[in-house]
């Protein structure tokens, strides 16, 4: 029986055969000599030859449309499976606990479609029935991190863009197969698919899974749990390591520089930017992060085979991937950025496993080559050049870190100009002297997906209510006075643009039409982005606007009132005070 890639230590693997990529022995072999003992029978003249009976394949077979095949079941010992199962865990507890925006037809879709391909094509291939595991965890691991931008969690059964799953998941296996050199393939499937799906469709219809999954609760601890054992023992069994630690470690260095140099990003499941410390801590204690040190950079066939060349891997991708993350303002930039870095070291793999030392060798260990040459007698570096050691790794480290807060700077601009429009506390009052009296605001409702995420309070949903209010009455002072200047302290983005187009009109006319509004009812909703963009808040509302008209010369010519009932849009985008981003027809 065949054994997997997988069932020995990973220096010992490139030297077996890949049973999904080599040609199957001949299924009818004879004996090179008798097992009996007996004589040999006597020679007899040649005569027609009399029909052999059809040679039947040797060990387990299986039958299709007819014919039989030799057929490679799976192995319980093969560490592919023992994935499988991590990956699975992680699906069972996304659907009954974690909220996952993805359905079970999504995955299952997936799955088969890479199974059915790499059955297909080892059989056309080789004429042997494998059983697709490696294709199965290829399809998995696409519906694990695949995410279509509009799904909503708790949505098991929907077949909503199972074709997109289909698709992305069938050209990442297909990659396997048609981007190969020497041999073997150059690209973790799953990811180099991953990748182009997202950089191709956009934020507006795909995106990945999130870098943080729900509150820290039971179903996380079970999930920490999955994730650590299973890739703890899985990556010690194939000598991995000491790979995924060295990029961990990178990583979470690379990314304390940036972390603090003021770097934020926009994510979908925070009302505010997530900066600083807290932006450090959501990446590198991610599971996601977890998920792919483990599960994703560790695959035997895309990696170098010796042990310092793996070493030296794992932080070259951590190194990439912090640059990549550098410049990027948005969760779904800083994911597809951490998943390009393992693309673009796929590719310089060949370069490690040419200028590192050969698998095995004496060399091959990562005290001796850091150690030689150099040794003295005793074992320890002589003086000179153990300081020229280590001035060479903390220039790299300064380097580094340059790179890092230079790449990082655009972002980082992006994100003081727009605090730089908003007062520097949520609390701040308007630059006007503008009152609201809160009692004459009614009982704010909040939906029942705001109660349950637990980040606003009853008086949270007041003060957003009264916030609200305030808003607006600067809205009607920029529009009597002709002040643009006011605008931004209250609004942003298209509800900014709509705004400073209505006081153009007023300081070109002369005329202004301003509003003021009194509610009645006010019920707060989450509003869900298209991307990894920000949460917004939804504000329903209903009551009376009474609107005032101003002739030329500053004189009140009219007053109407009317019924309302329109969605007020609030976000924090720069974690400061609740802005207004848009307005809607109640749904």
């Amino acid at each position: 029986m065949r054994t997997s890639a997988y069932d020995t230590p990973s220096c010992r693997t490139r030297a077996r055969r890949d049973v999904l990529n080599e040609p199957h022995p001949s299924i009818a072999q004879a004996s090179a000599r008798s097992v009996t003992g007996a004589p040999a029978a006597p020679e007899v003249a040649p005569g027609p030859a009399a029909p052999e009976p059809p040679a039947e394949p040797a060990g387990r077979t299986v039958r299709v449309f007819g014919r039989t095949y030799p057929f490679v079941a799976p192995n319980i010992r093969d560490p592919r499976l023992h994935l499988a199962a991590v990956i699975i865990s992680i699906h069972v507890l996304g659907q009954i606990g974690l909220g996952f925006r993805v359905s079970v037809p999504q995955i299952l879709v997936a799955i088969l479609v890479c199974a059915v391909i790499e059955v297909g094509w080892t059989l056309s291939k080789t004429g042997t029935v494998v059983w697709p595991a490696s294709a199965m965890l290829t399809g998995s691991g696409v519906a694990l991190i695949l995410r279509l931008s509009d799904m909503q969690s708790n949505d098991h059964w929907s077949w909503r863009g199972w074709y997109v799953f289909a698709l992305v998941a069938g050209l990442s296996l297909l990659t396997k197969y048609v981007i190969r050199y020497r041999g073997s393939h150059i690209f973790n499937p799953s990811n180099v698919g991953l990748v182009a799906a997202f950089l191709l469709l956009g934020s507006t219809r795909v995106e990945p899974l999130d870098f943080w999954w729900a509150p820290f609760d039971g179903w996380m601890i079970a999930a920490y749990l999955i994730i650590l054992v299973g890739g703890l023992l899985i990556t010690a069994r194939l000598h991995l390591l000491g790979m995924s630690a060295a990029f961990w470690l990178t990583l979470a260095v690379g990314l304390g520089i940036l972390a603090a140099s003021g770097h934020c990003m926009t994510a979908r499941w925070s009302f505010e930017p997530v900066c600083g410390a807290h932006f450090w801590w959501v990446i590198v204690f991610s599971p996601e992060i977890l998920i792919f040190l483990f599960f994703m950079i560790t695959d035997p066939k895309t990696t170098p085979a010796g042990r310092v060349a793996r070493v030296v891997f794992g932080i070259a991708v951590a190194m990439v991937c912090t640059l990549l993350i550098a410049p990027q303002t948005t969760e779904f930039g800083a994911k597809v950025a951490l998943l390009s870095g393992l693309v673009v070291l796929c590719v310089a793999r060949l370069f490690f496993e040419r200028f590192l030392p050969a698998p095995g060798s004496e060399r091959d260990r990562l005290g001796a080559y850091v150690a030689r040459p150099g040794m003295r007698g005793g074992g320890y570096l002589a003086p000179g050049r153990a300081l020229g050691r280590g001035a060479i790794a903390g220039a790299a480290v300064v380097l580094l870190g340059t790179a890092v807060v230079a790449v990082g700077t655009p972002a980082r601009d992006s994100f003081v100009a727009a605090s730089a429009s908003a007062p520097s506390e949520p609390g701040t009052q308007p630059p006007l002297d503008v009152h609201v009296d809160p009692s004459m605001l009614p009982r704010v409702t909040m939906d029942f997906e705001v109660g349950q995420r637990g980040d606003l309070s009853q008086a949270d949903a007041q003060q957003i209510a009264l916030t609200l209010a305030e808003n607006l009455e600067v809205e009607a002072e920029a529009l009597r006075g002709g002040e643009q200047s006011l605008l931004p302290s209250v609004d942003d983005g298209q509800r900014l643009a709509a705004m400073q187009r209505a006081v153009a009109q007023v300081i070109e006319s002369g005329r202004a039409t301003v509003p003021h509004f009194a509610f009645d009812a006010i019920h707060l909703f989450l509003v869900h982005p298209k991307g990894q963009a920000g949460l917004s808040l939804g504000l329903e509302a209903r009551g009376t606007v009474e609107e005032v008209a101003y002739g030329v010369d500053g004189s009140e010519r009219s007053r109407a009132t009317s019924p309302f009932a329109r969605t007020f849009v609030l976000s924090r985008p720069t974690g400061a005070r609740w802005l207004l981003v848009d307005t809607q027809p109640n749904a």
